[in-house]
């Protein structure tokens, strides 16, 4: 197998080749879309994977990570799924790979599920895109404000479908609670709010451990800053426990972006900015005072829109509110429920001429676009949009006063010190 340096120099500089997906090709097995996983921690395993095996329209044929037991874990459990398709020839067996350019590399792969640490998303679509994979990724999408643009233009340029894998847009309250506000049942809207759950306290400083067997620690860091390995700093060994990446800045942000990438979708989707964004932010936090783990403890984040819209973003619980002229709207998401004022408002039918917005999984979603080749409901765009409304509350936090924002230039106004908060630097020899 190739070096991990070598095979990054060799992606960088290759050429925009795109290689056409055999959407439902006469050589893809049992005629399915054929589907490549990289990444396969407890997300992917747990969720992802299962969506996608037990999906008659899709096959998995390659598992990716660069954890030999995990990688191990998946090969086993496709291997079980398709062990009677496998006896009747229409499932020829599931390859693995530690190194994802190797498994993008393949022309039989339609489409690809993207479950890795925040800091590989965009390197990984973009490849894909490039390879003419079409892509679901997780969410939040990306580490900055930079590399989102770069995605969502790579997978227009290369037309590729492409899914922000939320699942928030499939839960029927919030559905319902967008339509009620789009058509106008509460009056104009004037605020909305939305909240997250505190995520884990900050850890004490970590000792320099051995880097265990089975990971390929280099391609772990890939192009964040080179760091030691320590265990709180990757995630649990042989097991599929809560991750401590989520918890350090270099691969993730936190709760702001983690559960933000859920909330303030579906604020966006309700307010009718999905593909914009606001124009001036303001905020504080609260860090811990030391220590490996140095996302944001605590934070609230005030946005207004050009519409006149103010948006509350806080530590909280998990809902959103509408607030219009006439009422309010609100979506619980611990208990999937709806209230408002008046009550009378919850039912109310959505007329035939009205606006309707369309209720399905997320891999459904992204099942039937890679078919028809339509645009999916949260797609590169959209999720760099609302990715990038929590990465500006962040910033917002991280310089310390009120600031102005251009959404079409995607750029703050006058701020040369903000802006250059809005892209990190990448690790040689990755780049986009």
């Amino acid at each position: 197998m190739k070096s991990s340096a070598a095979l990054a120099a060799g992606i960088a500089l290759a050429g925009p080749v795109i290689v056409p997906a055999r959407v439902l090709g006469a050589n893809a097995p049992g005629n399915r879309i054929t589907i490549g996983m990289i990444g396969m921690g407890r997300q992917a395993f747990h969720s992802n994977l299962k969506s996608f095996l037990n999906s008659s329209d899709t096959q998995v044929v390659a598992v990716c990570d660069v954890d030999a037991w995990r990688l191990d874990n998946a090969h086993k459990a496709v291997e079980k799924h398709y062990a009677k398709d496998r006896r009747s020839g229409t499932f020829k067996g599931c390859s693995v790979y530690t190194d994802f350019r190797e498994l993008l590399a393949r022309t039989d792969i339609d489409a690809v599920m993207i479950s890795t640490p925040d800091h590989w998303h965009v390197p990984i679509a973009i490849a894909a895109a490039r390879a003419g994979k079409d892509i679901c990724c997780e969410k939040p999408l990306t580490l900055s404000i930079a590399e989102g643009r770069v995605l969502s233009d790579t997978v227009r340029q290369y037309k590729r479908v492409f899914r922000t894998d939320s699942e928030f847009r499939s839960h029927s309250c919030f559905q319902r609670q967008c339509e009620l506000v789009l058509n106008g049942r509460i009056g104009k809207v004037h605020t909305i709010h939305t909240g997250v759950p505190a995520g884990d306290q900050g850890c004490s400083p970590q000792p320099i451990m051995t880097v265990p067997e089975e990971l390929d620690y280099d391609l772990w860091l890939g192009p964040a800053p080179l760091a030691p390995y320590t265990l709180n700093r990757v995630h649990p060994r042989k097991s599929y426990g809560r991750p401590g990446w989520m918890r350090v800045r270099d691969y993730c942000e936190g709760m702001v972006t983690n559960w933000g990438a859920h909330l303030n979708d579906i604020a966006q989707w309700g307010n009718g900015t999905e593909r914009t964004g606001p124009v001036e932010v303001e905020g504080s936090g609260k860090y811990p005072s030391n220590g490996l783990w140095n996302v944001l403890l605590d934070f609230e984040i005030r946005y207004k829109y050009a519409n006149g819209v103010q948006l509350i973003y806080k530590i909280s619980r998990p809902y959103v509110r509408f607030e219009g002229t006439n009422g309010w709207v609100e979506a619980d998401y611990g208990s999937r429920s709806l209230k408002a004022h008046p009550e009378s408002i919850l039912k109310e039918p959505i007329k035939p001429d009205e606006i309707h917005l369309p209720l399905k999984s997320e891999k459904r979603d992204f099942i039937d676009a890679v078919k028809t080749r339509g645009r999916t409901l949260a797609d590169a765009e959209v999720g760099h949009r609302t990715t990038s409304l929590c990465q500006l509350g962040h910033i917002a936090i991280q310089t310390g006063r009120k600031l102005r924002w251009d959404p079409d230039a995607e750029r703050f106004i006058n701020d040369d010190s903000a802006n250059r908060l809005l892209s990190r630097p990448m690790r040689s020899p990755w780049r986009l």
